[in-house]
């Protein structure tokens, strides 16, 4: 008869951040089946949730990145609250918010949030990966009329860098071995041997 392998209790949470389309989700869909303790959260499913099921694109268009910013500290600080175990599939603009000429900015407020519970790891990938990976995506609305993606991420980069525990370098690497890699940095800072 096999034993089962032991789920660790978990003191803190757990954020994985980074650009569109670097792997958070199904990175974080590998993680939550390691250990049955992770609450896996997806940002963007919950503010669809708060949002009467509509579609980002459709949050966007009737209350713009503002409102889409607002709305999105608003489920980061709900999902913020759980002190441990919860496994947060954050959106490419968690590091985000908007002055009040419409400009992006880093987000204290939102990252403040994810760091009272959590260890946050950053998804680093080439920028040219991501564009080439979202593009054509109906699902993910236009960042900017002016900017490219790339002169975002350029923008965003040091923004992701600041706000991680852990940067990985994911280029080169497979998401299995990218969540099994996580997941050893994860309980060593848990104190599980």
């Amino acid at each position: 008869m096999s034993t089962r392998t032991p789920h660790p209790s978990l003191e803190y949470n757990l954020a994985l951040i980074g650009g569109r389309g670097c792997g958070k989700s199904s990175v974080g869909k590998r993680l939550a089946r390691t250990n049955r303790n992770f609450m896996l959260f997806s940002l963007d499913a919950l503010i669809r949730y708060e949002s009467q099921a509509a579609s980002i694109p459709e949050i966007v268009e009737e209350r713009g990145w503002a409102g889409f910013r607002d709305l999105e500290f608003e489920v980061v600080e709900k999902v913020s609250a759980f002190q441990s175990g919860a496994l947060i599939d954050c959106g490419g603009g968690v590091v985000v918010d908007l002055d009040e000429d419409g400009n992006e900015v880093f987000s204290e407020r939102k990252v403040s949030a994810l760091k009272r519970h959590s260890l946050i790891v950053y998804l680093e990938r080439d920028p040219e990966y991501l564009l080439s990976r979202i593009q054509d995506d109906a699902n993910r609305p236009d960042l900017s009329a002016s900017e490219s993606f790339l002169e975002i991420m350029e923008r965003r980069s040091p923004w992701y860098e600041q706000t991680a525990d852990l940067i990985l370098d994911c280029n080169e690497q497979d998401k299995g071995v990218l969540a099994e890699e996580i997941l050893a940095w994860f309980y060593e800072r848990n104190g599980v041997k």
